[in-house]
């Protein structure tokens, strides 16, 4: 029991890590190749979400999750292959999608607390 505990603790470790390394990405980089690879179509310009797509702004999906998804998709999105969309772009635009910042608190905006 007690190397199961540690074997798991092990492995998500180092998904952690392996996640932190791929942030390490271009955020400017990043939210260029969003838009020309036409993801803001379906998840919007900040990847707040659309009709066609769900949130992706500051996700939590581990950056191979991620890329395991782009890749091998069999859903309404296209897969995008790593000819059409490279390992780096991909980095760049998880790093982009993390960089973005949480909205403002409703309770913070006068206009909706008069």
């Amino acid at each position: 029991m007690r190397m199961t505990k540690i074997i798991t603790a092990a492995a998500i470790s180092l998904l952690a890590l392996s996640s932190a390394a791929y942030a390490a990405g271009d955020a400017k980089k990043g939210k260029v190749a969003f838009e020309k690879n036409g993801c803001w179509q379906c998840h919007g310009y900040q990847g707040q979400g659309g009709v066609a797509g769900p949130v992706l702004q500051r996700t939590q999906l581990p950056y191979e999750a991620l890329n395991n998804f782009v890749r091998e998709t069999s859903g309404a999105m296209p897969p995008f292959s790593k000819k059409i969309l490279s390992d780096g772009d991909l980095e760049d635009i998880y790093a982009y999608l993390q960089s973005i910042p949480a909205p403002a608190d409703p309770k913070t905006i006068k206009l909706l607390n008069p």
